[in-house]
């Protein structure tokens, strides 16, 4: 509910602020795009249209104990689903949020049993409520979202019939699959814009890949409490062998192709910023981490790694925890600053290089010099340091656009492009934005580059099986 409150302050606040800046709103907004962290999960009745639960977050681990039963009772292990949805089963999906939530809430079975219970992702309640509620509210997820849910069939983009079996998720449950880019359904009374169209949907990092206009073989990562790369792959979905997922990259329209990526999901970025500010209070706000940071050239040996529920993409270890290493008496709060940064950057790494192995040889379209290219995005990268230290550790040019709120911008893009307000070349071929970009080019010798990254190896070694210490 906090959440729908929000989006109406929102969507009050950006027709202000878009009034204010001399547009009008009233007589040439044409429809609206919509964006949203994925996988988080709700389960809300159709009749009263209250949430059965609270929603349980992407990144909430109380799903693990669910994860190790299924790994143990499915012959095919944590890659049991891996051939229809691309996913290992880990406590960062929505459907083994669903199943907690079926297991574990009597509202929630009581409701499912009567036919009233539905389910869906941030996506999928904010439309229901936005173009009704109870009052026949449109009941529909993305593909994008969809697809990370474990219950979509990434070929078919369908619901898998055999996972819902497996798991014993009733379908009728579960909303209608739309593409990316069509119109929904409009919005209606008791909402700041009745009867504009909702005509864009796509998860946060789908949409700030089509807001970086990333072609087949062209990767974005964006930084925000989490960190997410993703490698648009083209029209054929890449099975990794390094620990990535397969997932949907965007579908812009209902007969439009679907073209795939390879992700790698981190799930401490900017949060462990945010744990420097709010837990320890070595800093009063995020952007003083820069400073703070800039005092030292370098983190003195210190290795952090931000493994605060488990580690994600490329390992995969949900009895990781985190840790400090390399502390010694002359470690300031400036050192720990910097290795918090480095961390960011290392786990970014270690993904690239996963997807390097798993797309064939740099994967991507490389520029005229043959370098790789990382379009960059996300509240975090206005931190220059940290987009320096990345290409350092890199080897190669880290690009940030001019505006880097390009997920709100891909779901804009996606809305117009439904709408006919843009075509897709406007948005794929518009070198413009490229060449106000700001390129961050590696300066770090290759030998201490190698040393480094052996030492952030052996950090991350150093996390795994802690999840049992001792309170």
């Amino acid at each position: 509910m906090e959440i729908l409150e929000s989006v109406k302050v929102c969507i009050a606040k950006a027709l202000d602020k878009a009034t204010a800046d001399g547009h009008n709103v009233d007589g040439g907004l044409k429809a609206i795009g919509l964006t949203d962290q994925r996988e988080t999960t709700v389960v809300w009745s159709k009749s009263t249209g209250l949430p059965l639960h609270k929603a349980i977050v992407w990144m909430d681990a109380r799903t693990s104990s669910i994860c190790r039963r299924l790994e143990k009772e499915l012959s095919g292990g944590r890659s049991h689903f891996v051939e229809s949805c691309g996913l290992p089963i880990s406590t960062y999906f929505s459907a083994m949020k669903l199943l907690w939530l079926m297991e574990n809430v009597d509202d929630v079975k009581d409701a499912i049993k009567k036919g009233d219970a539905i389910f869906g992702t941030i996506d999928t309640w904010l439309i229901w409520n936005m173009t009704g509620g109870v009052n026949g509210g449109l009941h529909v997820t993305d593909v994008t979202n969809a697809s990370r849910t474990m219950l979509m069939n990434l070929k078919t983009l369908n619901w898998d019939q055999d996972t819902l079996k497996t798991l014993g998720i009733p379908a009728e449950i579960l909303p209608k699959i739309v593409s990316n880019s069509e119109v929904i359904g409009e919005i209606c009374k008791g909402w700041p814009i009745p009867g504009i169209k909702i005509a864009g949907c796509l998860g946060d990092q789908h949409a700030a890949m089509l807001g970086q206009a990333c072609r087949k073989g062209e990767a974005k990562s964006t930084y925000g409490t989490g960190a997410f790369i993703l490698l648009n792959t083209g029209e054929v979905p890449i099975k990794s062998g390094h620990g990535l997922l397969t997932t949907l990259a965007y579908k812009l329209g209902p007969q439009a192709h679907t073209n795939y990526a390879l992700e790698g999901s981190i799930a401490i970025a900017g949060a462990a910023v945010q744990w420097l500010r709010d837990s320890l209070g070595i800093i009063k706000s995020a952007s003083e981490i820069e400073d703070l940071a800039a005092m030292v050239d370098s983190t003195g040996g210190v290795y952090f790694v931000p493994a605060f529920n488990g580690l994600f993409a490329p390992w995969w270890r949900e009895d990781a925890r985190g840790v400090c290493i390399g502390i010694t008496r002359f470690t300031n709060k400036s050192h720990i600053a910097r290795a918090v940064l480095e961390s960011m950057c290392f786990q970014v790494k270690d993904v690239l290089d996963s997807m390097n192995k798993d797309a064939g040889e740099k994967g991507s379209l490389d520029n005229e010099k043959g370098e790789f290219l990382l379009r960059v995005d996300g509240g975090a990268t206005a931190n220059n340091l940290l987009m320096q230290i990345q290409a350092d550790l890199m080897g190669s040019p880290v690009v940030r656009p001019v505006d880097i709120e390009t997920t709100a911008l891909g779901a804009a893009y996606a809305a117009g492009l439904a709408v006919g307000f843009w075509k897709e070349a406007d948005i794929f071929e518009s070198g413009e934005k490229a060449k106000n970009s700001k390129v961050f080019r590696p300066a770090m010798e290759e030998e201490i580059r190698k040393k480094k990254v052996a030492s952030w190896c052996k950090a991350v070694e150093r996390t795994f099986d802690l999840a049992d210490l001792s309170i």
